[in-house]
């Protein structure tokens, strides 16, 4: 088994977080793992974006060669349009569909979906307004999460184990709406195949 995965987002939409819960479960899996990531811009809405490597075998370098990511997975959809050159052949990409406009000359949103519904794998998912309709705007990127889980490899109750692991100082409330916007994003993935 072997997963090269680019998280990508904008400061504050919780890409570190996506990070640590995959790579968590997958610790528990007993995967090796490898991480890079680049968050100094966070603090001023800056891009985020995070090369994870999973695999059952020693990996040697942290960083994913261009061509070579089996997923893409953006809580932003312009952040995902960027990594593509990332994107082997044969991957997917999982954004979110509602842009973070943090710059004047912001793409037409419509046009950077449209050039990711023209890729082979894709899902774009509404995760914002998911998130609303569970209660709280900060799930986002734990429902882009699940949409993303059905291509991890990873079996889903280690990803929510690895959830009730990472949030349980925070309170049992808390674990369970992550839990809940985890399966959210998940159900919506499964529908959509």
């Amino acid at each position: 088994m072997k997963k090269d995965i680019i998280l990508a987002g904008v400061g504050g939409q919780g890409i570190l977080s996506i990070a640590t819960v995959i790579g968590e479960a997958a610790v528990a899996q007993g995967l090796f793992l490898k991480q890079a990531e680049v968050h100094g811009m966070s603090q001023r809405g800056g891009d985020v974006q995070s090369h994870l490597r999973l695999s059952d075998q020693p990996i040697a370098s942290d960083l994913i060669p261009e061509g070579k990511a089996h997923l893409i997975i953006a809580v932003e959809p312009m952040e995902a349009l960027r990594y593509l050159p990332w994107l082997a052949p044969e991957g997917w990409v999982i954004t979110s569909t509602q842009p973070f406009i943090n710059v004047p000359n912001y793409p037409d949103p419509e046009e950077i979906m449209t050039c990711i519904k023209q890729l082979n794998q894709y899902v774009a998912i509404d995760a914002d307004k998911m998130a609303k309709e569970i209660g709280n705007a900060r799930v986002t990127n734990m429902i882009v999460l699940g949409a993303a889980s059905p291509y991890l490899d990873i079996p889903f109750d280690k990803l929510e184990q690895a959830i009730r692991t990472i949030f349980n100082r925070k309170g049992e409330d808390i674990v369970k709406l992550n839990i809940q916007a985890l399966n959210s994003g998940r159900t919506f993935a499964e529908q959509r195949s």
